[in-house]
This record gives structure tokens, sequence and C-alpha cells, in this order.
């Protein structure tokens, strides 16, 4: 395959792929059965806490 070729595939099928990606981790985090678990990483830090 030439450069030509590469650049083509990049341009089309890789940016699609980029684009699914991203909006894949995006929506991960947003989902239903996540919220347990974002609540979880929220207070996370107030674990080991004294004074609560």
């Amino acid at each position: 395959m030439t450069y030509d070729a590469f650049r083509h595939f990049a341009d089309s099928w890789g940016l699609l792929a980029m684009a699914l990606l991203f909006l894949t981790l995006v929506a991960w985090p947003l989902r239903k059965g996540a919220a347990q678990r974002n609540e979880d990483a929220a207070n996370m830090i107030f674990k080991d806490d004294e004074h609560g």
C-alpha cells in the first residue's frame, strides 16, 4: 500500500472509528447501570474521613 492509500483509509474509516470510540467513552459513564459506581467514585475521597 502506498502513502495515499493509508491516507485515504485514515481520512475515512479511521476517522469514523475514532469518532465511535470517542462517543462510546463519553457515553460509558452516563449509562443507567453506572450510577452507583459513579457515586462510589465521587465519595471515595471521603472514605477515611475521621469527621464523617
